[in-house]
């Protein structure tokens, strides 16, 4: 037997949006994001493969940076020190800016001692980095 209230004539509807269900899908995609954050910045040593892409042309007169195993640097086959590395530029793009830099690393010389001195050549305004490569045996050239 189904009993109704007849006291009052009008139904009242709920206006009100349930909020339960959506707090509850809020929750659990935080703990999802909570766990899966950590994850996603995992420390892996990484072996950078060599360049099978075809090599192109080099300008007429390039200027070759060499960062050596030692930290030297080599501008072209003249050897100089990193507080010379500006002017040296200078001299040899004659002020230049634009023109770009080849920057050639031996293959043992580590990461933050590149970027240091890709750091020097942005801050003495060379923007244009070539970083130079050797073409693996496969390469059709």
């Amino acid at each position: 037997m189904i009993r109704m209230r007849h006291n009052d004539e009008t139904p009242n509807e709920v206006n009100d949006i349930n909020v339960t269900p959506f707090i509850d899908v809020v929750l659990v995609l935080l703990i999802i994001f909570m766990v899966a954050a950590p994850l996603s910045t995992v420390d892996i040593p990484v072996n950078l493969p060599g360049s099978t892409e075809k090599t192109t042309p080099a300008p007429t007169n390039p200027v070759f940076l060499t960062l050596k195993t030692d930290q030297s640097l080599a501008l072209g086959e003249d050897k100089i020190t990193k507080d010379q590395l500006a002017t040296a530029l200078a001299t040899a793009t004659k002020g230049n800016k634009n023109e770009p830099i080849f920057l050639r690393a031996d293959k043992k010389v580590d990461y933050e001692s590149l970027i240091n001195v890709m750091d020097q050549l942005r801050s003495a305004g060379y923007l244009k980095i070539a970083l130079v490569n050797l073409a693996k045996e496969g390469d059709a050239q």
